[in-house]
């Protein structure tokens, strides 16, 4: 069975791929953003204006290289965050810096406390460092960051245990901390449509991978552990349904939000067909990005194991039994995995990395189902 995807635009990438991160889409409730990052600038594209409007591209320029770290931006495209190898720096569209939050440094060999990029821009083992990750909450008053202490803010202070912490978006004020006890080499954040609310991956290498559910409720900020190897693939619309994939990626997994528990599941060893052109000897496993279209719809992917014959597969799940709909039916290849590109649509980044395409249901899938 297959189900049709609709073509809803392609977007040309802001950025030559060749010294570019590829592009990618940030979404929050009625707003929709495409963010790509060079090693000099931050390039974003309101997706919710016409294309011949010149509000809809804001650059950023970069305080250091895309390699030493990670970027976000606001809702409203007006502050850029990157969160570096030494700090979480939030920038405005002429250059200059609204705040930053320095913390002990990403290098776990260098127990230096770094004032600027300049002090190890050129040294090698700060290339290869370990990083962090921020996001800004969907009302944009906040910015969530998972980073290494100590902050310096923090008098007289040799800890080294990685934070999680709220932030003030207007000027860098830690609201709130927590110790992740992690010893991670990277991590992602996966906004929720409550802006109280966030999840957080944290990659610890062959030593796990937890995924902590937060929330921010004025005073206090708490985390509560979903998994310890398991990755955050997505929020429901709703808010009430988390998506996860264990490292090995054999399976998919519903959890409510409220307690973290697990509700259902779906093994692709048993539910997804092999490829056409694999030989049966290759194992079949779910890729670590998926999409939830409506509170009960997944599209969910296998292009990380299909991609060594060619064509890569993307599936529909019906959440409500955990079972697989049909394999979604485009009008031409697409390469890699769907990621959410908010209100029921997701995307595909082409394989040269100059094109975004963003899908939808085809009414007649959207019909089938129910």
């Amino acid at each position: 069975m297959t189900v049709a995807a609709r073509l809803v635009a392609t977007l040309a990438a802001p950025l030559d791929p060749a010294s570019a991160e590829a592009p990618r889409v940030l979404h929050w409730p009625g707003r929709r953003l495409l963010v790509q990052r060079g090693d000099t600038e931050l390039v974003t594209l309101d997706l919710d204006v016409p294309s011949a409007d010149r509000t809809r591209e804001v650059r950023f320029p970069a305080p250091w290289p895309r390699h030493f770290g990670s970027v976000t931006v606001s809702p409203e495209q007006d502050t850029a965050v990157f969160a570096g190898v030494h700090a979480v720096r939030s920038v405005e569209t002429t250059g200059v810096t609204r705040w930053e939050v320095r913390h002990g440094c990403w290098d776990g060999s260098c127990l230096l406390t770094h004032l600027s990029f300049d002090e190890y821009a050129h040294d090698k083992d700060h290339f290869y460092a370990d990083s962090g990750s921020a996001a800004v909450s969907a009302d944009g008053r906040h910015v969530w960051a998972h980073l290494r202490g100590p902050l310096g803010s923090d008098a007289d202070t040799k800890d080294d245990q990685e934070l999680w912490v709220v932030l003030d978006a207007t000027d860098g004020k830690v609201l709130g901390r927590v110790d992740t006890m992690t010893v991670a080499s990277g991590s992602e954040h996966t906004p929720h449509p409550d802006p109280t609310r966030m999840g957080l991956s944290i990659g610890e290498g062959e030593e796990g991978s937890p995924v902590l559910w937060g929330r921010w409720d004025g005073q206090q900020l708490t985390a509560v552990q979903v998994g310890i190897e398991q990755i955050l693939l997505a929020v429901s619309p709703s808010g009430r349904h988390l998506l996860t994939v264990p490292l090995g990626q054999w399976s998919l997994s519903l959890h409510q939000v409220k307690d973290g528990s697990v509700l259902r599941k779906l093994d692709a060893k048993d539910t997804v067909p092999a490829h056409p052109r694999s030989t049966g000897e290759d194992r079949v496993y779910w890729d670590y990005e998926a999409v939830f279209v409506d509170e009960d719809t997944i599209v969910a992917g296998t292009s990380e194991c299909d991609a060594r014959y060619g064509a890569v597969r993307h599936w529909l799940v019906d959440v409500r039994g955990m079972t697989l709909g049909g394999q979604i039916l485009y009008p031409f290849p697409v390469s890699g995995p769907a990621r959410s590109a908010g209100d029921g649509t997701w995307y595909t980044v082409s394989e040269d990395g100059t094109s975004v395409h963003l899908w939808r249901l085809a009414e007649d899938a959207t019909k089938h189902r129910r």
